[in-house]
């Protein structure tokens, strides 16, 4: 999943970016809401976190703006920080767009736990359990497992094909495109090329065909999970 953090805070920024990262999000970072607005025109993201307390354009404003019709990220997932705890603070982001907001200081679980919920809900996943046949991946614990003759094989994957494994399963069982599985994976500070896809989607067709899940590959689109009628044909 690919995360947009608004945050003008470079100490803040470093430990959230840190945090976010080591649980396997594509995080970019800019420190004000016209840099924002200014990337979102023309970039993808999954979701944005955004802080009240932006200079110049406040973070309301910016999320006042992003939810316009005309603007491309306006369906986007948008969770608010504030260092601010009045109600009417809270009350006036949510009015104005934002789908959950966090009050300054917070602990990272929480984020996290937030962000997975948002996450959820915008791909339209109301449970912190994918599954696709016996393979199942709680977002929640970060447990990949496969339920074989009443027992669960845990499947080791690492943090990026975590995300693509997590991209598959929500597509499931229509195919994921190759081009969003690339921005899934790719931050700026990053450079992945489309080949790397096929990399890590090698390695989970190598765990998954054990226990009866095959990855087809769509010509020309992407990839596609499906059942196999014997494990390991």
């Amino acid at each position: 999943m690919r995360l947009l953090l608004v945050e003008d805070d470079v100490m803040v920024t470093s430990g959230i970016k840190l945090g976010l990262t080591d649980a396997g999000y594509a995080v970019d970072w800019v420190g004000s809401g016209e840099r924002a607005e200014e990337v979102l025109r023309s970039e993808v993201f999954d979701a944005a976190i955004i802080d009240i307390g932006l200079p110049n354009m406040d973070g309301l404003e910016l999320t006042r703006r992003l939810r316009r019709a005309d603007n491309a990220s306006h369906a986007m997932p948008v969770l608010i920080l504030t260092a601010r705890d009045a109600l009417q603070d809270r009350v006036q982001g949510l009015d104005l767009g934002a789908d959950d907001y966090m009050i300054k200081p917070f602990e990272l679980p929480e984020l996290l736990a937030r962000l997975r919920a948002l996450l959820r809900r915008s791909q339209a996943a109301t449970t912190a359990v994918l599954s696709f046949g016996p393979i199942e991946l709680d977002t929640a614990n970060r447990r990949a497992v496969a339920n074989r003759n009443g027992q669960a094989h845990p499947i080791e994957l690492g943090p990026r094909e975590w995300t693509v494994m997590e991209y598959l399963l929500i597509n499931a069982p229509k195919p994921a495109s190759k081009d969003k599985l690339l921005q899934a994976l790719t931050g700026w500070d990053k450079e992945i090329t489309p080949n790397a896809v096929e990399v890590y989607i090698s390695r989970l067709r190598g765990k998954l065909e054990p226990h009866g899940v095959a990855l087809r590959s769509i010509r020309g689109f992407g990839y596609r999970l499906e059942l196999q009628e014997t494990p390991g044909a």
